[in-house]
């Protein structure tokens, strides 16, 4: 996708990235003991956490960072997910549907959230939350669009983060200790160890390093096609011109980023597809279209395509809408020239469009044909909700930034550099 700005390129971001990874290296020391709470308040929002991303959309489908967790420290692979809040690890507790061996597995020691506090309702909202005695476990259950789920209990244990000012903290910090996982019948368990929730609820390990006081609230990351990228929490330098605003649609149950509305564009040219609100889902291979958008979308793909070289591969069960070529496609390189480009105008903000190409909405498959990276949301429960998934942030520094009801965006991205 391409914002039109003249914004400073991820490429300049990495290089930023590159320069505080020289100076001050992501590997955390288990040596110390963890730092005292008043210890951490001398941080007040000084500096900020920055994050290797390994992973690609394609075979993966995620990209993931670690995290050092526990006393000693132990790494864990987690997803990234920008649209749930809740962190979890899978939990030897005992575990069901775990992918991770045993000795991989998180231990909970006595370390349990307890129901009555306060965080405790906040993953329960916009449920009701009670307690049949204070001293209870704080249950969870997160369940995702992909109908992948966990379930288990919030812990609070030591996370280790490097700062790009030189500083190692070791907050404690709750998260999910996940006994219970059930995943996609459609696609094969993930081969990470949990899921890291970036999103805009207070359960989120933003908002928790933010209340106390150590980052300010924004995080942002770029992803590159080719796999990798970068992740950062807290006081990045956010460049103050050469950038694209849009309004972030805010309710106090969201605990996902959204905004909008929006109009579907196809080739530039209006499609009468109005009023879209834009879920933004790092944590989702695909985008989901409501039943409207995406029906347009397949006619007017569809009707593009005739008299070109395509036909339907109904042979291919990779996705529901595949195409076969003239010859085997390896790569989207070989199937762009016959597809258009489709954008999404948002009508609050003056000349704001976000410019999916061919190469964001299409995927080549195993058995060398080109499918329709989007699907029908309604069908698989979203009603009346459009996610944009992670294949369609890729060459994109987005920018959340929780004190403001703004989203920021950069525009033209050179991310092809990644060697960290």
């Amino acid at each position: 996708m391409d914002f039109r700005s003249k914004g400073i390129t991820c490429h300049t971001l990495f290089v930023l990235f590159l320069l505080f990874s020289a100076i001050f290296p992501l590997s955390f020391s288990a040596a110390n003991q963890p730092h005292k709470a008043k210890n951490l308040a001398t941080h007040r929002l000084s500096s900020s956490a920055v994050f290797k991303v390994q992973g690609n959309v394609y075979p993966l489908g995620h990209y993931t960072v670690t995290l050092n967790i526990g006393y000693p420290a132990k790494p864990y692979d987690l997803d990234i997910d920008s649209g749930s809040d809740i962190t979890w690890v899978q939990c030897d507790a005992p575990c069901k549907g775990c992918t991770k061996p045993r000795d991989q597995l998180y231990k909970p020691n006595h370390n349990l959230v307890q129901c009555a506090e306060q965080l405790c309702s906040e993953v329960h909202l916009p449920t009701d939350h009670n307690c049949a005695s204070p001293d209870d476990q704080c249950d969870y259950e997160v369940e995702y669009a992909d109908n992948g789920s966990s379930l288990g209990v919030l812990v609070r244990d030591y996370i280790n983060f490097q700062f790009t000012n030189g500083s190692v903290v070791r907050p404690k910090i709750a998260f999910g200790c996940g006994y219970d996982q059930k995943y996609s019948g459609s696609t094969s368990p993930p081969s990470t160890a949990g899921v890291i929730g970036l999103g805009n609820g207070r359960a989120s390990i933003l908002t928790q390093l933010h209340s106390l006081g150590l980052i300010r609230n924004v995080v942002g990351h770029c992803l590159s096609s080719r796999g990798g990228g970068f992740l950062f929490f807290g006081d990045y330098p956010v460049p103050t011109s050469g950038i694209v605003w849009t309004t972030m649609l805010q309710t106090s149950s969201e605990k996902h980023y959204s905004s909008g509305p929006a109009e579907l564009l196809f080739n530039g040219k209006a499609t009468k597809v109005k009023g879209l609100q834009l879920i933004f889902d790092s944590g989702s291979s695909y985008t989901y279209f409501n039943s409207l958008a995406y029906q347009a979308v397949v006619n007017l793909v569809s009707e593009d395509l005739k008299g070109k070289q395509l036909t339907r591969a109904t042979d291919d069960p990779s996705l529901p809408i595949c195409w076969k070529g003239p010859k085997y496609f390896k790569s989207l390189s070989d199937v762009k020239k016959y597809f258009k480009p489709l954008a999404f105008s948002f009508t609050k903000t003056k000349n704001v469009q976000l410019h999916l190409p061919p190469e964001a909405y299409l995927i080549i498959t195993k058995h060398g044909n080109v499918c329709l990276g989007i699907l029908d949301g309604t069908e698989v429960g979203l009603e009346n909700l459009n996610i944009i998934g992670v294949r369609n942030v890729i060459w994109k520094a987005i920018f959340h930034i929780h004190t403001q009801p703004i989203w920021v965006y950069l525009g033209t991205v050179t991310l092809h550099l990644l060697k960290i």
